[in-house]
């Protein structure tokens, strides 16, 4: 080319080199963005799910069992300024055990958003977790009932089905989620009398509870067992918790066949490690809870609002075919 002559350019090229320069501009501009937060095409604000809650180390605490989700340090996040109803549980009357904190709680607040009226049951001793609990509940606009007791007794277990079924008005609900899990690095340490309160908690207390409300169940209704990550991968120091929630998970195959035919759905929730009281009452050694979460892909404990909507998804009837199934949500480990 001679100097001084203008190079020609096609159309072609020209829209090329525009097209390319967009997407550099595109490209840094993505990596110009916070770690924690960034913007999808449609401008919604997204979170880093690694940042978005607390990450171990967690300080040195004890609790005497069964603990209470008020004093932990940090809180765990049940949902209480965060769930958003739409109405999908509009009308529903559901049972919850172990609804003072952990899993219960969040699944008794956004029930109530969903439109649900809520019973939930705790031991005595959680009582000032479980007056938050039945003050969200009433906030929503929706009946809340406390019935606090011992499930390892099995009239109570009886007396607290009929209880729920009279003060809500019905029952369509069932969500077997209280559960006891006590620490103990060998088999030898592990009393009869802690075993035997074990089963009774876990196992025990869904036959007594399900047998008593399966009468009143119409087509249509739900019942949801919260079992764990322990049924597919268990803990060495969680020989007792751990066969219970394999136990857990197939009672809700089993239910699922029996009832299915009744028109009442069974399901499981299967949580990685959550931060609840369970931990720091006994439930996990304190070099464990310390570093609690930290072998997960995201680097940290779930906490119990991450698994509220899951509880929500298995009771609503747009849900309709899922039966029999377990839902996991681990973090990147465990199953399913």
């Amino acid at each position: 080319m001679d100097e001084g002559e203008r190079p020609s350019v096609s159309r072609r090229d020209a829209l090329a080199f525009v097209g390319m320069s967009a997407a550099m501009a595109g490209a840094n501009s993505v990596l110009a963005q916070n770690d924690s937060t960034s913007a999808n095409t449609t401008g919604t604000t997204m979170q880093d799910p690694r940042s978005k809650y607390p990450q171990p180390p967690f300080r040195k605490q004890t609790q005497p069992w069964p603990g209470l989700a008020r004093d932990m340090d940090p809180k765990p996040d049940h949902g209480e300024t965060t769930y958003r109803g739409s109405g999908r549980l509009k009308g529903r009357k559901a049972l919850i055990t172990g609804g003072d904190s952990g899993m219960g709680r969040a699944a008794a607040i956004a029930y109530a958003r969903e439109g649900a009226d809520v019973a939930i049951n705790y031991y005595p001793s959680e009582e000032p977790d479980a007056r938050e609990v039945i003050r969200l509940i009433k906030e929503a606009g929706r009946n809340g009932v406390p019935i606090p007791g011992d499930l390892r007794q099995e009239a109570f277990c009886r007396k607290l089905v009929e209880e729920a079924i009279q003060k809500l008005g019905g029952l369509d609900i069932v969500v077997c989620n209280a559960g006891r899990q006590q620490s103990r690095a060998s088999i030898a340490d592990l009393s009869s009398e802690d075993f035997d309160a074990t089963m009774k908690t876990n196992i025990y207390a869904p036959f007594w509870i399900i047998k008593t409300a399966l009468p009143h169940l119409q087509p249509g209704a739900a019942i949801i067992g919260t079992t764990s990550e322990q049924a597919y991968d268990p803990s060495p120091d969680l020989y007792d918790y751990a066969q219970t929630k394999a136990a857990t998970m197939n009672y809700v195959k089993s239910l699922a066949k029996q009832l299915g035919p009744r028109g009442i759905r069974v399901n499981g929730v299967a949580p990685g490690p959550i931060w609840t009281p369970l931990q720091i009452s006994g439930g996990a050694s304190e070099q464990k809870y310390q570093n609690f979460g930290s072998t997960t892909s995201l680097g940290r404990p779930g906490q119990p609002a991450e698994l509220a909507s899951i509880y929500v998804q298995l009771a609503a009837d747009d849900a309709s075919f899922a039966t029999g199934n377990i839902y996991g949500s681990g973090g990147g480990q465990g199953q399913p």
